[in-house]
């Protein structure tokens, strides 16, 4: 099968059957895209959460060419260089109290899969025999087959089944039910003696950008120490100021014991992820015995060009402009989403920081609902690049936005019901 376009590329969550054809970009900058064809394209969703300062920011540019013409790759085993140093110093010196240690990675669902094994590694040396990895309902963590195994069960995964391992699942804490999510987790430490809870802090991405409150956040945390399992913070997505601060976890003033971060690390830039760790499982694996190393890695590990980016991006989150940028895309966000609470067309409207959600009323709802791809096309021809989860319609704008450029995407969205009832969604 030869697609529309004449290209044989297969492209990632995409039904080639029903969208044949694909957008061609030639160039970004800031909050745009620009296609082959001229037309300017807001990018509401920063490229699938990794563009924060915007694309192309200068100083990430130039940090990049400079890397590039000096060292481009290196092995990491046995070997270290400047750009990884000066990243695993900074990120520590941001990063919550108690990460100690860093270990590189190139992407968010390798971040986490690094967590998992750390986790159980770390057990395994100690001597305990735990394993059961508790994990959130509606959670998502990745593609690969120990991340797909942590994330809800359905659509994403159901093919691959006969790989993946058993684990305890709890509630989703809804609103004014989150003891229930609490009680579950405080029976799954304490009946399986649990190795890990991993959660994702504050808001749930793939999930359908499901948010709640910072103080549930700290009771898990605090029912993890009580039990003594570990907790596993996977910031890939709400990390860099998504939800308002450097990472989430701060708003619940909780340390995890493992934090996975990618996506915003080189500013949208370049792939590169990184795993944060406490001294105490970095000490675990730290033997003569050469059956306790941890066998993790990546050809590409640390890349220095992706470390180089990621140093030019972590130095400007050290300027004071940049969060003034995250608090008035939270502001502005704010300001936009409040009218659309009243509208009956529209339910669950929700914000944590710099991210806005809701759900357009339908009764095909979820994330395979019909109306998806129609809103999809829909704000593809109102030039916005905004890709709903089914019928849940969400905005994360790189934090270079102006309130012009949120002013389209709103004017789009509440014009969006009428839009597809005619196309008879």
């Amino acid at each position: 099968m030869i697609l529309k376009s004449g290209s044989h590329i297969w492209h990632p969550f995409t039904q080639h059957a029903l969208q044949r054809q694909m957008t061609k970009v030639a160039r970004a900058k800031g909050a745009y895209l620009y296609a082959e064809d001229g037309r300017r394209i807001i990018d509401a969703i920063s490229s699938w959460w990794v563009v924060t300062h915007g694309h192309c920011h200068p100083n990430i540019v130039r940090a990049i060419q400079s890397q590039a013409e000096s060292l481009n790759q290196i092995i990491f085993a046995g070997h270290t260089h400047e750009p990884a140093e000066e990243v695993a110093a900074l990120l520590l010196k941001l990063a919550p109290a108690g990460l100690d240690y860093v270990f590189f990675s190139d992407s968010g669902s390798t971040s986490v899969e690094v967590a998992l094994k750390m986790a159980l590694g770390y057990w395994r040396n100690v001597g305990e025999r735990r394993s059961r990895i508790v994990v959130m309902e509606h959670s998502y963590h990745g593609d690969t087959i120990g991340t797909m195994s942590i994330g809800a069960r359905g659509v994403f995964n159901a093919a691959y089944e006969p790989l993946l391992f058993d684990v305890t699942t709890l509630p989703f804490p809804v609103a004014g039910r989150e003891q229930a999510t609490l009680d579950a987790l405080d029976a799954a430490c304490r009946e399986h003696d649990a190795a890990a809870l991993v959660v994702e802090p504050l808001v749930l991405g793939a999930g359908g950008m499901l948010m709640y409150p910072a103080w549930v956040l700290r009771e898990m945390k605090r029912i993890c120490e009580t039990w003594g399992g570990l907790l596993i913070a996977d910031e890939v997505m709400t990390g860099w100021g998504r939800t308002g601060t450097l990472f989430a976890c701060s708003q619940a003033e909780v340390s995890p014991d493992i934090a996975c971060y990618s996506k915003g690390l080189t500013g949208g830039s370049l792939p590169l992820a990184v795993t944060l760790c406490s001294a105490e499982l970095f000490e675990a694996h730290y033997s003569k015995d050469r059956a306790r190393t941890f066998f993790h890695s990546s050809s590409y590990t640390a890349n220095p060009i992706a470390c180089a980016a990621a140093k030019a991006n972590i130095d400007l989150w050290q300027t004071d402009e940049c969060s003034e940028r995250v608090a008035s895309v939270s502001w502005m966000q704010e300001c936009k989403i409040k009218p659309l609470r009243s509208d009956e067309r529209f339910e669950n409207v929700r914000r944590t920081g710099t991210i806005t959600a809701l759900e357009l009323r339908v009764r095909d709802a979820g994330y395979l609902a019909s109306v998806g791809p129609k809103l999809e096309a829909f704000f593809r021809n109102r030039n916005l690049l905004l890709r709903p989860l089914g019928n849940t319609i969400y905005v994360m704008p790189p934090y270079c936005a102006t309130a012009e450029d949120l002013g389209e995407i709103y004017a789009a969205i509440q014009e969006a019901p009428e839009a597809v009832q005619a196309l008879g969604a």
